[in-house]
Parts: structure tokens; C-alpha cells; sequence
């Protein structure tokens, strides 16, 4: 696994984790691929191409919502187990370390052209370079995530804080996805500890 962009980290090429990142990605890139579904790195590996490194068991994906349908076909012949399902997202998880868990978000055809137009960075995933969306958008799907399951809150706003410090974050943007979610507040706080 290696970041590449402006100001990111390179890690060693070693596991760390059970999860086998560049496998999982090499079974599930294909098949969007064939079907022309553009696809980012997001969550804890989205996170360590901005040089912000943390555990993770899951590899969190983004794509296009008329994949999801193939995508959720493909994890379940895999032997991954679909344990959540709504249009916006899917999370499935296997029983073998080593397949893990896969978490997708689905973006509509107008958001994804945001997304990946906006893509500044990249993320080596076995032989493959890997799209990571820009960190205002990491934010926007963290703010989206806090916001439906506040249990996250330590965590994700832990990451978010982290983005909201990089030098190029584009804070306004960013506050617009708090305002948007009607967490204005918890921006504010952020904004403090920095």
C-alpha cells in the first residue's frame, strides 16, 4: 500500500492487518471496470493517502449508484455475507480474515462527477493506483456517516479534524457539508481545537 500525491506518506509494503487491501480490490475492480462504474478509495485507507494512518478492517469504497446491483452480486459470490443494504450504501463481511469487510457508498451520476473530478490523490493498491477523492469530499461522506449513526462520533470526527488541518482543505466547502446535515456546531468545535 503506498500514498501518492502532494505531502503523502509512503508505507513499507507489509501487513499490518488481516484484511488483504490489493486482493479484495483486484476481485471487485473488474467488474466496475467492465461496466465503465468509476470507483475511489474512501474511509481509513482514503484517510492514509493524506498521511493520516490508523487501524482499519474494512476497505470503504465509492462508486456509482447503478453498481451497486453487480457490486453486491460480486461479494456475495465471493462468500461475503450482506449484512446492510440502502440505496446510498451496502456493508458485507466475510468470514475469512483475509476478505474482511467491504463498506460502498453509491453516489448519484451528479455527485460523481463532483467526486472524481475533484479526485487529488491516489493510493496504491497492489499494481493498481487507486483514485482517493478530495478531503473535502472524505469529509462530506464522514459528516454523512456521523450524522446517521452518532455512534461513529469519536472516530469520525477524530478524521475530520485531521482533513479540516491539512494546509489545502477548502474549510468553507467543508462547513457547507456540516451546515448541510445541520451539525454547524460540531464544525465550530472542530475549528477551536485546531
Amino acid at each position: 500500500m503506498e500514498a501518492r500525491g502532494p505531502g503523502a506518506t509512503c508505507y513499507p509494503r507489509r501487513r499490518r492487518w488481516p484484511l488483504d487491501f490489493a486482493r479484495v480490490f483486484d476481485r471487485v475492480a473488474p467488474v466496475l471496470d467492465e461496466r465503465g462504474f468509476p470507483c475511489a478509495v474512501v474511509g481509513g485507507l482514503g484517510l492514509h493517502a493524506y498521511g493520516h494512518s490508523r487501524a482499519t478492517f474494512d476497505l470503504d469504497l465509492v462508486t456509482l449508484s447503478e453498481a451497486q446491483a453487480p457490486l453486491v452480486a460480486l461479494l456475495e459470490e465471493l462468500g461475503y455475507e450482506t449484512v446492510h443494504r440502502s440505496p446510498g450504501y451496502s456493508n458485507h463481511s466475510h468470514p475469512d480474515p483475509e476478505w474482511g469487510g467491504v463498506d460502498v457508498v453509491y453516489v448519484d451520476a451528479r455527485t460523481a462527477r463532483q467526486l472524481f473530478a475533484a479526485r487529488t490523490r491516489t493510493l496504491k493498491l497492489g499494481d493498481r493506483d487507486v483514485p482517493v477523492p478530495s478531503a473535502e469530499h472524505l469529509i462530506a461522506m464522514k459528516v454523512q456517516a456521523l450524522r446517521n449513526d452518532p455512534s461513529r462520533e469519536l472516530q469520525d470526527l477524530a478524521d475530520i479534524q485531521y482533513l479540516l488541518g491539512l494546509p489545502d482543505t477548502d474549510r468553507e466547502q467543508a462547513r457547507g457539508y456540516f451546515d448541510k446535515a445541520g451539525m454547524a456546531d460540531w464544525y465550530d468545535k472542530l475549528l477551536r481545537r485546531l
